[in-house]
């Protein structure tokens, strides 16, 4: 394996139940340095976004949001893999949550500092932790 392929560890969540391993959905055509896995979890559903957002990366993690929406009254996405977002990210969490009410998880200082000045982290729903996000 060369140093620039992404690989993407076992997932596992703790709920107090024992160990699960997470259901990962990868896109086939999600390009390299981004990624999507979706889960149901505590009664959301859980998209996990990773990797760098721009309007060239961003269909895969749309088309998963839009059918999240579109199927569920909780949608969670965890951005603590977000290694880069620009408007395109933005537009698409602004979109999604007029669909269906988004919780956002554990953005990165990079993506808050976006929400924050953008004035996003007023309308979107913004969590520390997923199990925040799934409780409210």
């Amino acid at each position: 394996m060369s140093w620039d392929e992404t690989v993407v560890p076992r997932q596992m969540i703790n709920d107090g139940a024992g160990d699960q391993r997470l259901p990962g959905q990868a896109g086939k055509d999600t390009p390299a340095g981004a990624g999507v896995i979706q889960y149901e979890w505590c009664g959301a559903w859980v998209v996990v976004a990773h990797g760098s957002y721009d309007m060239h990366s961003i269909k895969p993690l749309a088309a998963a949001l839009q059918a999240a929406a579109g199927k569920h009254a909780k949608v969670v996405l965890d951005t603590s893999g977000v290694t880069f977002a620009d408007s395109s990210f933005l537009n698409l969490l602004i979109h999604t949550h007029q669909t269906a009410p988004l919780r956002v998880v554990a953005p990165a200082p990079q993506l808050q500092r976006l929400l924050e000045l953008t004035g996003a982290d007023a309308v979107l729903e913004v969590r520390g932790t997923l199990r925040e996000a799934a409780a409210s």
